[in-house]
């Protein structure tokens, strides 16, 4: 690399699975992607990566405060993971997430409260 030059822009690949599936479950209106309050999420919880009829799948959720005043939502949001792309979708699917054991999922209340600001 020259001096002065930029480093390259990391790919999406680059960055560990567990923060691209907090990144993509931000832009899901369920989590507030739209809301024009801040919100804020905290205990949130992670099932996953689990084979479900050939498909690799994590299940997301979280308590999120400050759209509805005084009331916390718990959103929910399925990820489906295609290795051969590499790419992360969510999809509608609630029912595969019954009976899978989670854990807690630091990464996305780290992003989501870092980017509201508080």
């Amino acid at each position: 690399m020259a001096r002065g030059e930029a480093p390259a822009p990391a790919t999406a690949s680059a960055k560990p699975i567990r923060e691209r599936i907090a990144a993509l479950a931000l832009r899901q209106v369920a989590f507030g992607s739209v809301s024009l309050l801040p919100v804020r999420f905290e205990s949130s919880r992670i099932a996953g990566p689990f084979e479900d009829g050939g498909r690799t799948l994590y299940c997301v959720s979280s308590h999120m405060k400050g759209r509805s005043f005084g009331k916390g939502e718990r959103p929910k949001v399925v990820v489906r993971q295609d290795k051969a792309a590499d790419t992360l979708t969510a999809i509608d699917d609630d029912e595969v997430c019954q009976g899978h054991r989670t854990e807690p999922f630091a990464e996305l209340d780290t992003l989501s409260n870092t980017k509201s600001g508080t």
